[in-house]
């Protein structure tokens, strides 16, 4: 993503936190170092992320599964194994530290499936030798737990438990249940780190390519989603997790159920199956079954979304992300309210209609504080009926569809089509893709009907009389009598005539070849006939280059005039925005023009006849 954007706190230093004012443990002024303070107390580097894992589980194994610090011995030498080892945490049924019941392995955050498998074996073998009755690996947010005393000492998927017990209890079957053990809300960072370990863990190691990889993680973040939602009763259990002694066969089996019933009430999102092994769904399930999806607050999961589609997506389909920078931008000066139906009719992965959700959504909690239900309506309600987006790659389609159900909702309007079809099949979908399941029409997708549209054309592709039947072209005014038209000039013609006459308003990204060039003049005067143009602002160069196009170009802000309006001469407010808040290569920039230009902007419309500039 272009900006490194604010540090969130993550689980683990909530729980060091925790710790500290517990007294359990304590962390010198400048928090390079942890001080455990158990019976033989110890202290060791927290710059380590490993170290912070284990402070954080340290926390946790006290203070909420109630296991007393006198009982609780860090680095263990195990007896028997060469070269000398030693067990991260070790939990005592005795205070003289004599019989081990627990034993704990701690890695990073991150780590690989094949980096957690070596930390199994290795946690495996300090427990045998020191004859525990259970093992856990906590690799980051990822756990995994063993009951090593009733089973042969090679298995390691009948003797997985679903969590260790409470203060030497008995295993639980479950570990999630709503109200009372329920899922947690994690940091941005730990979301981003737990949807590229799913990537990781679908993708094998390139036996599915990467956008394959992330259909199949989109279908398990659909099942995870449907399963939070269903799971509304207090006491009822969550059926996205790996139970006490249950198979990768069972959880898949279970996965799959939630699969099959929400494609049956939900036809807009996925038709095909879940084409994974046991095993994959299993180790994604271990991944994110903690993780509370629903309650993680809309900024977090979307930037987290965005940050893991395009760290594998650029580069293959950069075209199809919008830098988020420009993007907020355009959708600042649109100035859209919750009554607005908007469009984006090359909608990528989804941006700026999130945005533009996003901006309606914190304009209900700013203008509504003190209504949560009449704020959620507020903007739910819009995403559902008035965000409208066609996508013409199929696959790219479903990651904005997944993109607005990660946002709660509004991707029922969102249609693979291409938006220089004849308006009849626009609105009629494309239903010929066996990813995606369409409705039958979607009368949304009409002319003269948009109050909003918002987009970033494709730019270079060429439409030929040669390839397609001149009729095809002849049904544009910018494409009548041509041999071939580029398809950001139709797009220009197609994007007006969705828009509302007199009131429809429009911001786009046009390569400034339009905007110039003396051979495109009859673009210009085909723009100036049909729209009064309100703003012009020029980007750099490099604005699209870190997403692999590297066209100058501009943000154009127009409104449609209504038949036979005639606007006469008018002031029009251009400007050029230097730098943007991101570089050539994607890292942040502190300097935005864009802020200034948009306050700028403010000051034109109340009074544009007397505008001086600045």
């Amino acid at each position: 993503m272009a900006e490194v954007l604010e540090q969130q706190q993550t689980t683990f230093d909530e729980n060091i936190e925790r710790g500290i004012k517990e007294k359990i443990l304590s962390v010198n002024d400048d928090y390079t170092k942890v001080t455990y303070h158990v019976k033989n107390e110890k202290t060791y580097k927290l710059t380590d992320p490993e170290e912070k894992v284990r402070a954080s589980y340290f926390t946790e194994l006290v203070l909420d599964y109630q296991y007393p610090t006198e009982k609780i011995a860090l680095e263990v030498q195990v007896p028997r194994r060469t070269p000398n080892d030693f067990a991260d945490i070790v939990i005592y049924e005795d205070e003289e530290l004599k019989k081990p019941y627990l034993v704990v392995e701690c890695k990073k955050d991150g780590v690989t499936d094949a980096e957690s498998n070596q930390a199994i074996e290795q946690v495996f073998g300090n427990a045998n030798s020191l004859k525990a009755k259970l093992a856990i690996v906590v690799a980051g947010n990822t756990r995994t737990a063993f009951d090593i005393a009733n089973f042969k000492p090679m298995e390691r998927v009948q003797n997985i438990i679903a969590d260790i017990p409470k203060k030497y209890d008995k295993v639980p079957k479950y570990k999630y249940i709503k109200g009372e053990n329920d899922l947690k809300i994690i940091s941005r960072e730990e979301l981003i780190q737990s949807l590229e370990k799913c990537h990781d863990t679908v993708w094998q190691g390139g036996k599915l390519a990467p956008t394959v990889a992330f259909d199949e993680v989109s279908k398990l973040l659909f099942c995870k989603l449907k399963d939070e939602k269903d799971n509304y009763k207090k006491g009822s259990i969550y059926k996205f997790q790996i139970g006490t002694h249950e198979t990768p066969k069972e959880v898949f089996k279970r996965v799959d159920d939630i699969y099959q019933v929400a494609k049956q009430q939900d036809a807009e999102v996925f038709k095909g199956n879940l084409n994974l092994e046991p095993e994959v769904v299993f180790q994604v399930v271990k991944h994110i079954q903690e993780i509370n999806f629903t309650k993680t607050d809309l900024d977090t999961k979307g930037v987290a979304f965005e940050r893991f589609m395009q760290d594998f997506f650029k580069g293959k389909m950069g075209q199809f992300f919008t830098p988020r920078k420009i993007v907020e931008f355009v959708v600042k000066m649109m100035d859209i309210n919750n009554n607005q139906l908007v469009l984006d009719p090359a909608s990528g992965s989804g941006g700026f209609l999130l945005n533009a959700l996003d901006s309606v959504r914190k304009h209900a909690e700013k203008e509504i504080p003190d209504d949560a239900q009449i704020q959620y309506s507020h903007w739910h309600d819009f995403a559902k009926d008035n965000l409208f987006g066609i996508e013409i790659n199929d696959q790219i389609a479903r990651v904005c569809k997944m993109n607005m159900i990660i946002h709660d909702d509004g991707h029922t309007n969102v249609i693979s089509a291409s938006a220089l079809d004849d308006f009849k099949n626009v609105k009629k979908k494309d239903s010929t893709d066996l990813t995606i399941l369409e409705s039958t029409t979607n009368e949304g997708f009409q002319k003269d009907n948009f109050d909003v549209i918002i987009t970033n054309p494709p730019f270079g592709a060429t439409i030929k009389s040669t390839e397609y039947k001149q009729e095809y072209l002849d049904k544009f005014e910018l494409g009548k009598k041509k041999k071939n038209q580029k398809t950001e000039i139709l797009f220009i013609e197609r994007c007006i005539d969705f828009l509302k006459p007199k009131t429809g308003k429009m911001g786009i990204v046009l390569p400034d070849g339009i905007l110039t060039n003396s051979s495109l003049q009859y673009v210009r005067d085909f723009i100036m006939k049909r729209c009064e143009i309100l703003a012009v602002v020029s980007l750099p160069q490099f604005a699209f280059s870190h997403y692999g196009a590297g066209v100058k170009s501009s943000l154009v802000f127009v409104r449609r005039k209504g038949e036979n309006e005639k606007t006469g001469n008018y002031p029009i407010f251009m400007a050029m925005a230097d730098r943007i808040g991101y570089d050539a290569t994607g890292r942040e920039d502190n300097q935005n023009d864009l802020d200034k230009i948009y306050d700028e902007y403010q000051i034109f419309k109340a009074n544009p006849d007397t505008y001086e500039g600045c």
